[in-house]
């Protein structure tokens, strides 16, 4: 089916009724995300629905995945919208669970991720992989896909899902999925939308650093502080940045000297928002998505 014909999307609530919609389904495709949807996200949909007989999106706002005083209340929700966005993009069926479906009375079990998840975001944000890896564990065993598509832009945790895949010997394929930026180079984001006009434009200066380490990279610069000073003196300008990182892509452990491949990525405050965005360069995402 075409990603661009519009279909009559199945809203499924509950788990018994998801389990009755897999049953008879051949190749699944499945993009979980919470909501807020743009364009980034129905790239991922319109992959999917390419490459599967078959695609479903979840929407679930996992409150598992937010430290206490984040943004869980704030995050911005909007169903109806997003359904619409969802049918435009040709996705077949949507999964809504409630709270209580995903997490009933008495559920304490949690999934804790390794070592790739210690540093950087798992650092800023004590819990919040274990709060990913349960709840997209849950989906998987909820939704059986055959491949599963996630966004470059979440480096660590795309890198994190594939390594808790791998080592739970889970039957489905992670697909990463390059990032989507607006025409002027910021990475799209649900949390853009806390930005001012002029925090978006001070945002620019996210991408442009990466862009300064890449064109770099493309002329010869291998050594790791070198392309990190240069992505933080274009960045700086964003906001508060809380890190720049110059790491190996598989492990994400920080490259000391040369680096022969690397994903620099960086989180930054600009106003209210917390933004990520990431180049990687010396690897491809198709090299990426064999580990």
């Amino acid at each position: 089916m075409s990603a661009s014909s519009s279909v009559a999307i199945q809203r499924i609530r509950s788990v018994a009724e998801l389990r009755e919609w897999r049953g008879p389904a051949g190749d699944v495709g499945f993009v979980p995300t919470m909501g807020a949807l743009h364009d980034g996200h129905l790239a991922l949909v319109e992959r999917a629905v390419r490459d599967n007989e078959g695609a479903i999106a979840s929407i679930f706002v996992n409150p598992a995945q937010f430290g206490p005083n984040e943004d869980y209340r704030a995050y911005p929700r909007d169903e109806e919208r997003d359904l619409a966005l969802l049918e435009r993009a040709g996705c077949h069926s949507v999964f809504l669970p409630s709270v209580a479906e995903m997490y009933p009375p008495g559920d304490d079990m949690r999934v804790v991720p390794g070592d790739i998840a210690s540093r950087l975001e798992g650092a800023a944000r004590p819990g919040h992989f274990a709060g990913v890896c349960t709840i997209v564990a849950k989906l998987f065993g909820m939704v059986r896909p055959t491949r599963a598509y996630f966004g470059q832009k979440d480096f660590q945790q795309l890198r994190v899902l594939q390594t808790m895949v791998r080592s739970l010997a889970l039957d489905v394929r992670v697909v990463p999925c390059p990032i989507v930026r607006a025409a002027d180079g910021l990475a799209l984001s649900s949390r853009n939308a806390y930005l001012g006009a002029d925090e978006r434009a001070r945002a620019l200066a996210l991408s442009g650093g990466l862009l300064a380490a890449a064109k770099a990279w493309v002329q010869g610069e291998r050594d790791a502080t070198a392309l990190r000073r240069t992505v933080e003196a274009v960045a700086h300008q964003a906001g508060s940045l809380e890190y720049v990182s110059v790491a190996d892509p598989v492990t994400l452990r920080e490259v000391a000297g040369r680096a022969e491949r690397a994903v620099i990525s960086l989180a930054c405050r600009v106003g209210n928002a917390r933004l990520l965005d990431n180049v990687l360069l010396g690897m491809t995402l198709d090299e990426l998505a064999e580990l």
